[in-house]
């Protein structure tokens, strides 16, 4: 292979061998570049550095085309490298130039996770034709993104350029593939959103420890016949459901015929950079990454970064298992560029500087050889704008079909729901019956993040982020009438601290978390439900009898054990009260009581009086002292006290679910999206909608102005039809709009003849006071006097000259109105005079 490196007086002694190579390949360069050139038509919007190639990246291309010449003599048997394809304008580039480390200002791309993720998703995919060959043109990483359309060299162009960027030693690989990688098929794969095996440790209980001083169960009596009958069963099912599980397990994809020579490029990022421990690959198609040595990479042919170029001269035959990553290593790896810097030795020579720094001798001249280094990459900026992260997939939207399962991604603010998810499972591998779908929603203003649909059990799962209505974080239900079973979770803010609440058509169960009564569980025993009309259902609510309720409380230190209540039962159709008390150390049996209450007064009967035998009791403790009567009185008044009032948050509580149950209707049916002023996509339709309430406001203020200046407004909404207006109707309003203007006319002019008169008056008024008190005025009142006179004469002519102003205009004003209504369109048809 050909080394390029050389010192000063090599390079001057070796000038005359070398120069006629130089020549012959610069001239086969520019041969190259002038045909294709011919083939392609040049784009000159694009910079000048796409259409044209400097000194030294002349120089690079024939130092590839002689490296090519010579990998062609020695490995006759494998492909050609690709070194140096074609880019948009038709001009060949070295592929590390194509290379262009940019790093990204989102936070959501500072990772590798982020980046292969938006590679994938942005770009589609256009597959190599033929797929067994490399491809003959390269495109740069801005025309990429501006067409969203690349093969897999030019995603991972992209997503390599990106990692660089981000500071990882990336490589993009040139190698080969399984089919379903090179085509981007998942068909096959398990979605990684879909939960196949649920972990045991959340679903199943923890087992109770055994304690051999507890009391034996009785022994449950069961038919053996039966019970092997039904084991039989459940082992048939079983078995038929493993057999089918192994069919599909073992299911293969059709032989391909092409497997081994399917070209495909995918990213190589190396360990010691970005906190990175091991080598692995990632796919830029699917984003996804894996080992190493992973089976779907069945061989590489060569890797490059922006600083070099290396072959692999490694045995592929086992794939990419064994292989060594050793890029320094020339008996494994052959660069192209001998002696050029390496991203390692970048990172030790910035070192070693800061070192040398410190103890830099001037005098001492080191001779230091001449390398050929990489030019810098003639790809301009890679430019990712917020709206392409946004707007994410091409056509803002995208479907992949998985194995039993289809994957729709859409763009935020792309549906009128907020839909950005939908994950849709199916129970055959033609997807044609449904088992469940998964929805994702974002910015939806009932908070609504997650909607789960099962197909099979016929039940919704929908959750819920903080901050809504009701505290409500979780719920599930079959349908939306009150007697289906439901249950619903909540958020720790919930007034009642009550976590989660199940029903059913005859039950319901509530669970607390740190209420300060230290109750923790309520389980309600209904009637069996009596069948009303919707209308009917709030009073339904009160109708319904409640059989019985059942709550338990945790443990109060600061009580006793034998005062402390455990398990507190109300059997209303029983009329008695049952209480179980904690148990107390060292014993294995709680106490008891047992209360009936007593019958309430009706018209003919008083109420039964409280009776010993209204109570039985059962205490552990021998010595313990019985309670008194009066004691036993006064806890069975509270007891009832306490069932009403429990009695009153279980309406409280059914009724708190009609109206969560309304409210969600309510909501689905006016649904509006959040739009978030931190997203380009928030932004412009938040200002469009403010572009259309402004122009729906402009609108009504020019039909208010139109209707203010419209005399006859007032008199057309007397009339059923607006639109056709007969002789006697426009007759009618004619004469009607000229007397209320006559009338309003009169109305003026009596009211100026009224202030006129009442200033004329007072000022009579005025006079006559003075000169009865003439004589006793100071000279003070005698100014205000004066002052006073001077102000109401000054009225008194300008309330006079108005009315003689109105007066003379009033006849005109009168005839403008009436030449006004006779040319009105809607009045002149009918007007004949």
């Amino acid at each position: 292979m050909e080394t390029v490196v050389e010192s000063d007086g090599e390079e001057q002694g070796r000038a005359g061998e070398t120069e006629e190579e130089e020549e012959e390949d610069d001239r086969e360069t520019m041969k190259m570049e002038k045909s294709v050139s011919q083939d392609l038509k040049v784009d000159e919007l694009c910079p000048e550095s796409y259409r044209v190639n400097s000194p030294d990246q002349i120089r690079l291309l024939a130092i590839a085309d002689n490296f090519q010449r010579q990998y062609s003599l020695l490995y006759p048997d494998r492909k050609p490298l690709l070194l140096c394809p074609v880019n948009e304008c038709g001009v060949r580039k070295f592929v590390s130039m194509t290379l262009r480390p940019t790093p990204t200002v989102f936070p959501e791309m500072f990772a590798w996770e982020g980046c292969a993720s938006f590679v994938a998703d942005f770009l589609s995919l256009d597959p190599l034709e033929p797929p067994v060959d490399l491809p003959r043109y390269l495109f740069s990483s801005s025309s990429v993104l501006q067409n969203q359309s690349a093969t897999c060299f030019e995603s991972a162009t992209l997503l390599c350029s990106l990692l660089l960027g981000n500071h990882y030693d990336a490589y993009c690989v040139s190698g080969y593939a399984v089919r379903e990688m090179c085509l981007m098929d998942r068909s096959l794969q398990e979605c990684p959103l879909l939960d196949t095996q649920v972990k045991k440790g959340k679903i199943s209980e923890e087992e109770p420890q055994e304690d051999k001083y507890t009391v034996k169960p009785l022994r449950e009596m069961k038919s053996r016949f039966l019970t092997q009958r039904e084991q039989k069963k459940q082992e048939a099912e079983a078995a038929l459901l493993h057999k089918q599980k192994l069919q599909e397990e073992t299911e293969q994809p059709p032989a391909d015929p092409l497997r081994g020579l399917r070209v495909h490029c995918w990213v190589l990022v190396l360990s010691g950079s970005r906190s990175v421990r091991e080598n692995f690959f990632i796919d830029p198609l699917s984003g996804n990454s894996y080992p190493s040595e992973d089976v779907n990479f069945l061989g590489i042919e060569s890797v490059w970064n922006n600083l070099n170029y290396y072959v692999n001269i490694q045995d592929c035959r086992d794939g990419c298992a064994g292989m060594v990553y050793d890029l320094e290593d020339i008996k494994l790896w052959e660069p192209v560029l001998y002696g050029a810097t390496s991203k390692k030795q970048l990172i030790l020579e910035v070192s070693m500087k800061k070192i040398k720094s410190k103890f830099a001798n001037n005098d001492e001249d080191e001779q230091q050889l001449r390398v050929f280094e990489m030019p810098r990459s003639w790809v301009s900026y890679i430019n990712i704008s917020k709206k392409d992260l946004e707007s994410r997939w091409p056509g803002r939207q995208e479907v992949t079909r998985y194995r039993k399962a289809k994957l729709e991604k859409f763009a935020i603010y792309l549906s009128q729901d907020g839909l950005v998810t939908r994950l849709t499972n199916y129970k055959d591998l033609d997807c044609t019956e449904v088992v469940m779908v998964r929805e994702l929603y974002h910015q939806r203003d009932d908070h609504l993040v997650e909607r789960e649909i099962n197909e099979v059990d016929k039940f919704t799962t929908e959750r819920f982020r903080r901050g809504r209505t009701f505290h409500l974080l979780f719920h599930r239900y079959t349908s939306n009438s009150t007697d289906t079973d439901r249950e619903m979770e909540f958020s720790s803010d919930h007034g009642e601290d009550l976590l989660r609440r199940v029903e059913t058509s005859d039950e319901m169960t509530e669970s607390f978390e740190g209420r300060r009564d230290f109750l923790y569980c309520r389980h309600v025993v209904f009637k069996s439900q009596i069948k009303l009309s919707r209308e009917d259902l709030e009073s339904h609510l009160k109708v319904r009898e409640i059989e019985k309720i059942v709550e338990r409380f945790r443990r109060d230190g600061a009580k006793p054990a034998s005062e402390d209540v455990a398990e507190r039962v109300f059997l209303l159709n029983e009329r008695r009260i049952e209480l179980t008390y904690h148990l107390e150390d060292h014993r294995f049996i709680p106490s008891k009581r047992s209360f009936i209450k007593p019958l309430e007064a009706t018209d003919k009967e008083k109420a039964e009086a409280f009776r010993l035998y209204m109570v039985s009791s059962f205490q552990v403790d021998p010595s313990e002292k019985p309670l008194k009567t009066l004691t036993l009185y006064q806890m069975l008044m509270s007891l009832m006290k306490s069932e009403e009032e429990v009695v009153l948050q279980v309406r409280n509580s059914k009724k708190e679910v009609q109206e969560i149950m309304d409210c969600r209707e309510q909501e689905e049916e006016d649904l509006h999206i959040d739009l978030s002023p931190w997203t380009t996509s928030g932004v412009t339709r938040a200002r469009s909608q403010r572009e259309e309430m402004e122009r729906l406001d402009a609108e009504e203020r020019q039909w208010i102005k139109e209707k203010e200046k419209d005399v006859l407004a007032p008199l057309l909404l007397r009339l059923d039809d607006t639109e056709t207006l007969s002789a006697r109707d426009a007759a009618q309003i004619h004469q009607d709009c000229l007397s209320a203007f006559k009338e309003r006319l009169v109305e003026q002019a009596n009211l100026i003849q009224e202030r006129y008169e009442k200033e004329t008056q007072e000022l009579q008024k005025k006079q006559l006071s003075f000169q009865k008190n003439q004589l006793h005025m100071t000279k003070g009142q005698e100014e205000d006097y004066q002052t006073y006179c001077t102000e109401k004469l000054l009225r008194i002519n300008v309330a006079k000259k108005r009315l003689k102003m109105h007066k003379e205009a009033a006849p005109h004003k009168y005839k403008a109105l009436d030449q006004r209504l006779k040319r009105d369109p809607r009045l002149a048809p009918h007007l004949l005079y």
